[in-house]
């Protein structure tokens, strides 16, 4: 039996192959997809306490906002 077209839902993603913003492009395309795919998806718990530090630490001027596209070019310089 010949397997047909790959869908979207066969894809496999060969991350050893992919540029930084691929990997990126592709966590954000997946984060998207399971917020608005998954209707029952809870955060699990410790997500809440970090969220809870954080918020802590924005109160007391120990963190700051950053744009997105900030962000980014932030975590490629970490790891290029």
């Amino acid at each position: 039996m010949a397997a047909g077209p790959k869908t979207e839902k066969d894809m496999i993603l060969d991350t050893q192959k992919m540029t930084i913003e691929e990997k990126m492009q592709a966590m954000e395309l997946l984060w998207d997809d399971i917020c608005s795919g998954a209707p029952g998806f809870q955060s699990p718990n410790w997500h809440e306490t970090i969220l809870e530090e954080r918020e802590q630490r924005l109160r007391e001027g120990k963190e700051k906002f950053v744009s997105w596209e900030e962000a980014k070019k932030e975590l490629q310089g970490l790891i290029s």
